[in-house]
């Protein structure tokens, strides 16, 4: 199983609490979250608003469909997205900060602009603003007392998220397959990190401990599923570790719906680089040299590197991106 981290605890003995954050980090990556003070009557709102959405009509959500969106916002059908080249079976809605389209927009700054909002579900957009408010907090807790544990002033990534953070939702919807076994691919997050809901008795999710080890990680009540994304890696040298998870589909006749919520700084941003003490140093396993998949230090390159891989009927009907070229390219 994986570590329980409880945010409450950092409020009696945050020096303990820094460092089982820390450990949980550099050992797997990932860990469940509990005492975040998000309140379950809110968990249980979100998780039903998302399958209020899935239950309309198809074109009740094609509406929304992210081929009217540049800026990759909008619905995605059941194997709408790719991961590594092959289909995910799932369908989901991805939802970014509400700004305006930045008219001489080049590169990772098509990615800024408005969401699209099912007019069968008005009440969903209040929802998932709230849901944005809500989890910043956390997440931005988590980094100061992660700075803090790894040797750096409590503030020490405060400016990358202090103008137009480059937030991304996503709300997921798992049907169980035969034919695709294939959730969504193994892959790691491209930003800061991720705090996770998951439907209760939801399964699925697998994450590689080790090389060719996949372990299960089921859902546990009120509490986030983290993991550090491919900035946080490379701000930590390899310290922290940003881990490969996918998503297998459920079993034929069941479903998994899941929210992830990716804390991102400003697309222009580039996370600092923290000088870690010589005792931690050492532990450090460097970035992962991956040149089909390259990690870029601005945030906003790294994005536009995933968003038009994952979608690539989106990234050439709009920007005129064909699949197959360099992999910073698509």
């Amino acid at each position: 199983m994986l570590p329980v981290v409880d945010l409450k605890a950092a409020e009696s003995d945050p020096t303990s609490f820094r460092v089982s954050l820390r450990e949980a980090a550099h050992e797997a990556g990932f860990f469940y979250l509990v005492g975040h003070d998000v309140a379950a009557d809110r968990i249980r709102e979100v998780l039903q608003i998302a399958e209020q959405f899935f239950a309309l009509p198809d074109a009740a959500k094609d509406e929304i469909s992210q081929l009217k969106s540049p800026q990759f916002r909008g619905y995605s059908r059941l194997g709408g997205e790719l991961t590594n080249g092959k289909v995910d079976w799932r369908e989901q809605i991805d939802i970014g900060p509400e700004r305006t389209v930045l008219t001489d927009a080049e590169g990772y700054w098509h990615l800024q602009g408005p969401n699209l909002w099912p007019s069968a579900l008005p009440e969903l957009r209040r929802v998932f603003e709230a849901w944005d408010d809500s989890l910043a907090e956390v997440g931005l807790r988590l980094l100061r007392h992660w700075a803090v544990s790894l040797g750096a002033a409590e503030d020490h990534f405060d400016n990358a998220f202090a103008e137009l953070p480059a937030t991304l939702m996503k709300v997921v919807r798992y049907p169980g397959s035969v034919d695709n076994p294939q959730g969504v691919g193994a892959h790691k997050d491209s930003g800061v990190l991720t705090l996770l809901l998951v439907a209760p008795n939801s399964e699925g999710l697998q994450v590689e401990l080790t090389p060719g080890e996949w372990v299960d990680v089921p859902p546990l009540e009120n509490a986030f599923i983290v993991n550090i994304g491919e900035l946080l890696e490379v701000a930590t040298n390899g310290y922290l570790r940003a881990t490969k998870h996918r998503v297998l589909a459920p079993r034929p006749g069941t479903d998994r719906v899941s929210i992830p919520y990716f804390l991102n700084p400003a697309l222009d941003a580039v996370v600092p680089i923290i000088e870690l003490p010589p005792t931690l140093a050492a532990k450090s396993r460097g970035v992962e040299a991956d040149p089909d998949n390259p990690i870029f230090t601005t945030y906003g390159e790294n994005a536009w590197k995933s968003r038009t891989r994952a979608h690539p009927d989106v990234a050439e009907l709009h920007h005129g991106i064909k699949a197959g070229g360099a992999p910073a390219a698509y």
